[in-house]
């Protein structure tokens, strides 16, 4: 079993900031790319943040110079600093990793169960 486990979600006013945090753990033999994504009510999940294994970061254009994204590929976690945050950040915001449970094996994607943060006054 593969698990990950999404931490720092809350309450915000308009222009605060947030840290959240992403833990793997269970079978793994390797992580590859890991990121953030996040679901609006009545929205559809949207990509906010990947990072490769070698530290490549790609951001949402709506997020980009506010959200900072890292990873301790020793520790198999991951975190999303999020900065000036705007009511359009009100989400609940999803852990996604690609894991080789397996030397030699395929690729699965795994999903957190997700955090929520809201972004009002």
């Amino acid at each position: 079993q593969v698990q990950l486990v999404e931490s720092g979600g809350g309450l915000v006013q308009p222009g605060g900031s947030l840290r959240l945090s992403c833990a793997a753990s269970g079978s793994i033999f390797s992580i590859n790319a890991m990121g953030w994504y996040r679901q609006a009510p009545g929205k559809q999940r949207e990509l906010v943040a990947t990072m490769t294994t070698a530290g490549s970061p790609n951001y949402a254009d709506s997020v980009k110079g506010r959200f900072t994204i890292s990873r301790d590929n020793a520790k198999n976690t991951m975190s999303l600093q999020m900065n000036s945050l705007k009511p359009e950040d009100t989400a609940v915001y999803y852990c996604n990793a690609f894991v080789r449970r397996l030397e030699g094996l395929p690729l699965n994607a795994y999903w957190g169960q997700g955090t929520q943060v809201t972004v009002s006054s």
